[in-house]
C-alpha cells in the first residue's frame, strides 16, 4: 500500500480528498495535517510515501514543506503532488524544481485525482520492477517516464462521456497485466458496472483498447479489455 499524507487547511476539504484517495486501489491514507508544522511533524511520525499537499497553508505554503524536506538530511523524502488553487505559473515552476510529481489544480473531482494516483501507482510497480535490475536500457527509462504521466485519451470525449472517467478507465487497463472485464473495471476504478461497459465500448470504438472473446466451456464468451500498446 502506498502510504499518503492529505495536508490542506480546510478540514472539509481535506476530508474529501482523503475519500478520494481511500477509493484508489493502492493507496491508505495514513493521516491529515493542516499546517506546514503539522505537516512536518506527520512526515516525520508516520512516514508516507506520497503527500497530497496543498500550497495555501496558514503558517507558509506547501511549497515550504517540500523546501524543508529536501533540506532534511534524515532519511528519504515522501514524494508529493500539489493539490491546490494555485494557478500561478511561477509556483508550478517551483513546485516541479522542488521535485513535486504532479500538479492538480482546484476544484476537482474523484476521477481527476484517481487518474494522477493510478499513475503514480503504476511509476512505483515498474520502480519496484526493476529495482533488483543493477541497469537499465533506453526501453525502461522510456517506460518509468511514461508511466509517470497521465495516458492520453480524448480531452473532448462524445457526448455524455467524461474526460477525466475516460482516462481513469484507460490508465486503470495500462496499468494491468492481464485482460479485464467490464465488472473487473468497475471494481477497480468505483465507477458502476454499466459506466464501465459504456466507457470501454467508447475506448474500443477510439481505437486505445482491444476487445477480446474469452470462451468457457459452455455459454456465452466474456468480453474482456486489454489496452492498445
Amino acid at each position: 500500500m502506498i502510504r499518503t499524507l492529505v495536508v490542506d487547511d480546510d478540514f472539509r476539504v481535506s476530508r474529501v480528498h482523503c475519500d478520494y484517495a481511500s477509493r484508489v486501489k493502492g493507496f491508505e491514507v495514513v493521516g491529515q495535517a493542516a499546517t506546514v508544522g503539522a505537516a512536518l511533524d506527520a512526515v516525520r511520525d508516520l512516514q508516507p510515501d506520497l503527500l497530497l499537499l496543498d500550497i495555501f497553508l496558514p503558517d507558509g505554503s506547501g511549497l515550504d514543506v517540500l523546501r524543508r524536506l529536501s533540506g532534511d538530511a534524515g532519511g528519504d523524502r515522501p514524494d508529493a503532488i500539489m493539490i491546490t488553487a494555485d494557478r500561478d505559473i511561477t509556483s508550478v515552476r517551483i513546485a516541479m524544481k522542488l521535485g513535486a510529481v504532479g500538479y492538480l489544480v482546484k476544484p476537482f473531482g474523484a476521477p481527476d485525482l484517481a487518474e494522477r494516483l493510478t499513475a503514480y501507482r503504476e511509476l512505483q510497480y515498474r520502480m519496484d520492477a526493476l529495482g533488483t535490475v543493477p541497469e537499465t536500457d533506453q526501453a525502461d527509462v522510456d517506460a518509468l517516464f511514461s508511466a509517470a504521466r497521465p495516458p492520453a485519451v480524448p480531452r473532448v470525449p462524445a457526448k455524455g462521456h467524461s474526460a477525466p472517467t475516460l482516462a481513469l478507465l484507460h490508465q486503470t487497463l495500462r496499468t494491468t497485466h492481464d485482460a479485464l472485464s467490464a465488472a473487473e473495471t468497475a471494481e477497480r476504478t468505483g465507477v458502476s458496472r454499466a459506466t464501465a461497459q459504456r466507457y470501454l465500448s467508447y475506448l474500443v470504438k477510439e481505437g486505445m483498447v482491444r476487445l477480446e472473446l474469452r470462451y468457457g466451456a459452455t455459454g456465452r464468451p466474456e468480453h474482456r479489455y486489454r489496452v492498445v500498446p
